[in-house]
């Protein structure tokens, strides 16, 4: 596959990437893998360790009791890169790491084999800020306390961690503390994964692409590849763009969260024009601060996976705040989410149908563009209709996220492969239907 971009310097950005030539909306602009990626912890027993996929069932590593996978094929293709960080995982054991210590652990381990390591993906690491000269006080000092339990955790199986980066690492990546910082500072996240990229074709890094919080581009992972598109039409010379961040949130939030994660000031577009703020806090102000303020709650009890208190929580809200707020307001949609979470885990099928199909208009307005979360979403909803024998609807469901899917994650993704399943047995049982009436 030719290659569709180009590494430039971006006007008030620094580095990016550029097309070289018209890239059609849903065209497939790279696949890689990530030099270092991993499960988030807070999913950490829903997601195959190796292949991503989430299942309700996974088998457990034995030794480390935190990996999961699959099945047994999937764990001896994950052993090669996952001995080395069980050990280490049976180290801290009951305790576990923390994301970023898991990242930056296996971007070490990944630096340290040769087989998955150059000296131009070492020179794309070498370009990357740390930020530490500019960063706060307290999140150097949190930093810091990161960078000590990454020698910490690595001590069993990397002892002498210092000399072998040393040897291996360029100079500004030789201290854990700097390579912590890199990687906080250069890590995106894709649902339920942290990553850092490798370079593409030995001279360019994922990572040069910059923010936008209406990019034209997304990452989906197919199985362990790294996949970006175009979800608008791109020109010659047009900047590639992604989200950093989940883009459903305020505009002061947003740039809030790139501030500190990833130390700059967004001033895309979308932010300067604070567009669809308005709309996010429609109804009166009273009413849904009270929804507001109970979110950390409400997402302490998802974290707990408390599913019974979760949904007894979110129905009270709705029915005595929500009923006079508008379904496109930002805390009302989160609450509706959670409700819908709760509902599907505890097995109440109707309501979980009723949640999701109320969060849809929101999620049209809020996700103008192809995007990978308002498809999931709709898929989630189609298959509640089409379990609740609700077909037809189903059906138009699965059409609109077919329509979407496309083109964030191609043609040929496991995720097509199952609406179309999805859509042929809507088919089949409304002809049947319509058989049986005759």
């Amino acid at each position: 596959m030719a290659l569709m971009l180009e590494r430039f310097v971006s006007p008030g950005k620094g580095n990016g990437l550029r097309a070289t030539g018209r890239i059609r909306k849903g065209e497939l602009v790279i696949s890689t893998e990530p030099l270092a990626c991993c499960v988030s912890n807070r999913l950490a027993k829903e997601v195959c360790h190796h292949c991503f996929t989430r299942r309700e069932s996974l088998l457990r590593c034995s030794q480390c009791k935190t990996a999961r996978y699959c099945n047994t094929a999937c764990q001896k293709q994950a052993w090669s890169g996952h001995k080395r960080e069980c050990k280490c995982l049976q180290s801290l054991l009951p305790r576990l790491p923390t994301d970023s210590v898991c990242l930056a652990a296996r971007l070490i381990f990944a630096l340290l084999s040769p087989s998955k390591s150059s000296s131009e993906e070492l020179y794309t690491l070498e370009e990357h800020e740390s930020h530490l000269t500019s960063m706060p006080e307290q999140k150097k000092q949190g930093l810091s306390q990161l960078a000590s339990m990454l020698e910490l955790y690595l001590q069993q199986e990397v002892p002498d961690l210092l000399q072998e980066m040393g040897s291996a690492l360029p100079p500004s990546c030789q201290e854990p503390l700097s390579l912590i910082a890199k990687a906080s500072s250069n890590f995106l996240s894709i649902s339920f994964l942290s990553f850092t990229f490798p370079s593409i074709h030995s001279s360019f890094s994922l990572s040069l692409l910059n923010h936008d919080c209406r990019p034209n581009c997304v990452m989906v992972f197919e199985g362990t590849k790294l996949e970006l598109r175009a979800v608008r039409d791109i020109d010659p010379e047009d900047e590639l763009t992604i989200s950093y961040i989940e883009t459903l949130s305020l505009t002061e939030d947003r740039q809030r969260q790139l501030e500190e994660q990833y130390h700059f000031t967004c001033h895309c577009q979308r932010c300067d024009s604070r567009d669809k703020d308005g709309l996010m806090l429609s109804g009166e102000e009273g009413k849904w601060r009270l929804l507001k303020e109970a979110l950390p709650r409400l997402e302490g009890l998802k974290a707990e996976s408390n599913w019974e208190m979760l949904l007894e929580s979110c129905r009270h809200l709705l029915s005595s705040v929500g009923g006079e707020i508008p379904e496109e307001n930002l805390y009302k949609l989160r609450i509706t989410d959670m409700a819908l979470d709760a509902t599907v885990h505890l097995g109440r099928w109707e309501e979980a149908m009723s949640y999701g199909v109320t969060t849809l208009p929101a999620y049209r307005q809020y996700y103008p563009d192809p995007h990978p979360v308002h498809g999931i979403q709709l898929m989630r909803v189609g298959k509640l209709q089409h379990y609740l024998e609700n077909i037809e609807d189903a059906l138009d469901t699965f059409k609109q996220a077919y329509g979407i899917v496309k083109f964030t994650h191609g043609e040929d993704h496991p995720l097509m492969t199952e609406l179309t399943m999805k859509m042929k047995e809507c088919h089949s049982e409304m002809d049947h239907h319509s058989s049986s009436r005759h």
